[in-house]
């Protein structure tokens, strides 16, 4: 049963039924009034409108220090918010109320990601329109917030589904579209500069065209196509994510480990459409690099660099027999290619065709080929053939984390650069096209999947680094020297080195012998930006009749969705790879076929059929918080200046820039927080902002996570009706089994939080959700536990009003020194704590204080108002309706939401005594108490003065006595 089911409105159990509640009693239906009104006084007086240095939202900023705090983009969900869902929502208002009190001009709002595949197929089921499914999810999402609160500018929310808002969505892909990187910009540091730069460097001879004919001399289509080869947005066949189930490509992080794809459970294949592509590797080392510079917990900087997957080593050539290519690899481990015993090819690289055309369709395998390599076929064309099949059916990960090997060969052999030796090669599917050169040379000894696929097929295993003697694993990936490493054949050894002396050696003879070089290599991969969807940003480009995009104007902004009558994305077969796509806009004949004169004439051109991914408007919403209302530009320079400019007074030399707080789960550290940087690092290049990076400081909030009970069928029962007796877990007189893990409907152990406002409060929702523990911790959800957080609250009230006639009870009283002393030491703590989101510790803090004033204060007729007052103030953040009225009742005029906030007085936060404990030839033996400035002859002479020491003693004169400032004192007898 929950909490509120079975305690009375003041949060103690109420077994006769009888006890009379007292008028003035803080109870869930007094906080419910209170929150409603103050939330309504809040609206009225624009309490947390934010003023801007310009613009529509001017106002005055001089003198208060700016702070942008920002909560993750949250999807409008139809099944509305669990408790879990506010936590970080909380925690940043919280953050946001304290700073505001102290002075700061706080730019705190919420907008919502809105353009979601939920919505669409909704749409595809019901015929009802996804803006009016997401509109409709905003406003059950809004009421659910609003009730908690959260002080947060309105004027300045957005939706990216918006027209207003993707309009500059569309703007943003035509700055980056428009643009190509200049590697050798800034010192070698690279930047984004205007594709029409670019042009003026080949008109001018100063860039050399790709044939070395004069720039005059090329078609205006193949200047286009040398121009477009260098745009940071560009249109190219890529091997994608196919679900013709859903008639649409999806990411990696969209497929399951089975295959499938995570919505639907369709079947997901490889195949290459002709997509828009984002040139983000242009950014790598800049991404990776700039990571030094934020506020950043570790282990997500540590996923990014392992997402950009920045490596160092070298580029290897293998030669093939009758070929003038060679295999080319890419290894960070150049040190062990002694090892290499076989090299294996991606199934999809272009080399296999190769390989078997030199052999021949028809050709058998070579004499004495094992047959673990060829898969029962008849023949290399024929087994690779078979084996491409089935890795197509494959998804990425699927191909990365399975460990059981398989693969086929090719017939062919290359040649060790560095021994001559003639080794196999095959084509594996763990071995991907998307990964460095989608060629590698196997050493399964120091590799262990190279270990796992030369077990299987029974290929050599040479180890070329010494492992300790006491290692017993396989493949041994650790340092050591170099072993089995030296040719006669080419006079090279790296025997005895170390493996970074290695590693240099190699590299060093690789280069000067023109079989390889040093080389940097990325696992990132260019963001394929497309999507065969309805729900989503048409993209502001047109083709024309040959094909080629043209970006539209921006006086043709925004290119809006059209109206169709099926949002279906559609392919003639669901479970045919070799489908094509017809997105839901390719059935939007009159919107699609257009005549524009782009300054050419009036010309006949045609829209493109697909749509941007959600990602897109998630990349840069931050700035339209800025400045929601400009009609001009996406941002004013002068409000992103004030809010997201470097700092480096207060942050630094090397101060990015960036928003000051960034609040979201861990989930989103690699996609999301990679693609607004490349973004936000794109408009910066082209002066469009003055911050380098997004998000200066990143805090990833925890979980709540709730038990979850099954009966004997393995089927989820309501947790809220689970009762515990024992130790064991009964549902409708029936054992139960209890897990715990996340909170969802699913699981049917959700908790609403309008159920818990209804039950307690608003703000005693959200004082438990902050007292639950460190806010980046995940904890466990109980409902019982909620009536702790509500006593606090009624005793807090009680120390202010009378609960029987309503009266104050806050009186001009001194508090003793002590309860001062007590106050100010709180004072500080909790502001420590708001500081640095320790929320779960002040509001221990808190409560010890309140208990202190209850325990001495609740016999008399009034408390002291210097401690409620500051009590009030210091619970404000976490508990705004409930401060907010006791200080009105208090009798101040002015709300105080914008301060002030207490400011503890040192004086009381220093000791006036210090406690020695005595030792007596090194053991305690008793403890003194002396004043806090007194000498070391004082604390001698009380030492010697106290009873146990003189027993001790019996009369003598100690021999020594030492005495430790601070700390102890020792008596030798």
């Amino acid at each position: 049963m929950s909490g509120a089911a079975e305690n009375s409105a003041d949060g103690r159990a109420d077994r006769s039924g009888t006890e009379e509640v007292p008028s003035f009693r803080y109870t869930a239906e007094m906080a419910g009034e209170i929150e409603r009104r103050w939330q309504q006084r809040w609206e009225e007086l624009g309490t947390f409108h934010t003023p801007n240095p310009s613009g529509s939202l001017q106002g005055d900023t001089s003198g208060a220090e700016k702070l942008f705090v920002q909560d993750m983009f949250p999807y409008p969900s139809g099944s509305g918010l669990h408790v879990g869902h506010p936590l970080g929502f909380i925690g940043t208002d919280v953050y946001a109320r304290f700073h505001r009190m102290l002075g700061r001009n706080v730019l705190h709002t919420m907008g919502f990601d809105a353009f979601g595949l939920p919505a669409e197929q909704y749409a595809a089921q019901t015929g009802t329109h996804p803006r009016t499914t997401t509109e409709n999810n905003i406003e059950r999402y809004l009421s659910q917030i609003r009730r908690l609160g959260l002080g947060h500018d309105e004027r300045r929310r957005i939706a990216t589904t918006d027209i207003d808002f993707y309009r500059w969505t569309q703007w943003i892909f035509l700055q980056i579209f428009h643009a190509w990187y200049d590697f050798d910009a800034d010192d070698g540091k690279g930047r984004a500069r205007p594709i029409g730069e670019l042009e003026q460097q080949f008109e001018s001879g100063e860039r050399a065209t790709p044939d070395g004919r004069p720039w005059g001399d090329l078609t205006r289509a193949e200047q286009r196509a040398v121009l477009d080869s260098y745009r940071l947005v560009y249109l190219s066949e890529e091997p994608v994510n196919w679900c013709p189930g859903l008639g649409t490509v999806v990411a990696n992080e969209e497929v399951t480990a089975e295959g499938l794809s995570e919505r639907g459970n369709f079947p997901v294949f490889r195949r290459n459409l002709k997509q828009w592509m984002m040139r983000i590797t242009a950014y790598a080392d800049r991404l990776v690099d700039d990571l030094d510079r934020l506020e950043w917990p570790e282990k997500v900087k540590t996923m990014q660099r392992n997402w950009i997957g920045r490596s160092r080593g070298a580029n290897v050539v293998f030669e093939l027999p009758g070929s003038t290519s060679g295999i080319e690899v890419f290894t960070t481990r150049p040190d062990t290619l002694f090892g290499a015993t076989y090299m294996v090819l991606a199934p999809e690289h272009p080399l296999v065709d190769e390989l078997i055309a030199a052999r021949g369709e028809d050709q058998g395998w070579p004499e004495g080929t094992d047959e673990r390599w060829t898969q029962g076929a008849a023949s290399p064309a024929e087994a690779v053939a078979a084996y491409r099949h089935a890795a197509s059916m494959k998804s990425e990960l699927d191909r990365q984390e399975t460990r059981e090997k398989t693969g086929v060969f090719t017939g062919a052999h290359a040649t060790n650069p560095v021994n001559g030796e003639s080794i196999p090669v095959f084509i594996a599917d763990y071995v991907l096209m998307a990964y460095g050169t989608g060629a590698i040379m196997a050493v399964p000894g120091q590799d262990q999947r190279d270990w796992d696929f030369a077990s299987v097929f029974g290929l050599p295993i040479v180890r070329t680094v010494e492992p300790p003697q006491d290692f017993e694993g396989e493949a041994y990936t650790g340092d050591g020297p170099a072993i089995n490493s030296s040719s006669q054949v080419t006079g090279l050894s790296l025997n005895g080195l170390d493996v970074e002396e290695a590693k240099k050696e190699i590299i060093s003879w690789l280069e000067e012998h023109g079989h390889g070089s040093g080389s940097v290599q990325y696992k990132l991969r260019d963001w394929l930006f497309a999507r065969q969807r309805y729900w989503g940003e048409p993209f502001p480009v047109v083709y024309d009749s040959d094909g080629t995009p043209l970006g539209l104007p921006e006086d043709q902004l925004p290119v809006v969705l059209p109206e169709v009558a099926d949002y279906s994305p559609r392919t003639f077969d669901p479970d045919d790879a070799n489908s094509e796509p017809e997105p839901p806009l390719a059935r939007a004949g009159d919107w699609g076929a257009v005549e524009l004169d782009l300054g050419d004439g009036l010309r006949k051109y045609e829209r493109d059929n697909n749509v941007m991914p959600q990602w897109a408007g998630s990349c840069w919403y931050q700035l339209r918080y800025i400045d929601p209302d400009n009609d001009e530009r996406f941002v004013d320079p002068d409000n992103e200046r004030y809010w997201m400019g470097p700092r480096p007074d207060r942050h630094g030399p090397d101060d990015p820039g960036g928003l000051d707080l960034y609040v979201g789960g861990v989930e989103h550290a690699v996609l999301h927080l990679l693609y607004s940087r490349f973004w936000h690092k794109v408009l910066y290049d082209l002066g469009h902002v003055s911050s380098e990076e997004p998000y200066r400081r990143l805090y990833n909030q925890g979980y709540i996570q709730a038990y979850a009970f099954t009966d004997s069928r393995g089927v989820y029962v309501p947790a809220e009706e689970v009762q515990e007796r024992d130790g064991k877990f009964f549902h409708n007189g029936q054992e139960v089994t209890r897990e715990y893990g996340k909170m969802g409907k699913s699981l049917k152990n959700s908790v609403s939080p309008d159920e818990m406002a209804d039950a307690y409060g608003a703000d005693t929702l959200r004082l438990y959700e902050m007292s639950m523990g460190p806010l980046e911790a995940s904890r466990p959800w109980a409902t019982k536990d909620v009536v702790g957080s509500h006593r606090f609250l009624q005793r807090l009230w009680r120390n202010i009003i009378d609960e029987h006639t309503g009266q104050l009870r806050a009186v001009d009283i001194e508090p003793d020194l002590e309860m001062r002393r007590a106050l100010h030491k709180t004072i500080a703590g909790v502001r420590e704590d708001y500081g640095e989101l320790r929320f779960n510790t002040a509001v221990a803090k808190l409560i010890e204080l309140n208990n202190r004033v209850t325990k001495e204060y609740s016999a008399v007729a009034g408390t002291p108002r210097e401690v409620v007052e500051a009590l009030v103030l210091m619970v404000a953040p976490l508990t705004p309706h409930l401060a907010e009225e006791l200080w009105s009742r208090l009798g101040h005029e002015a709300g105080l939401a914008h301060g002030p906030f207490p400011v503890a007085d040192e004086q009381y936060l220093v000791e006036d005594t210090v406690e020695y404990p005595i030792q007596f030839n090194g053991k305690v033996r008793s403890r003194t108490v002396v004043a806090a400035s007194a000498g070391q002859d004082e604390i001698r002479e009380a030492a010697l003065a106290d009873e146990k020491i003189a027993a001790a003693l019996d009369g003598k004169e100690p021999r020594k006595v030492i005495v430790v400032p601070g700390r102890l004192v020792n008596v030798v007898g």
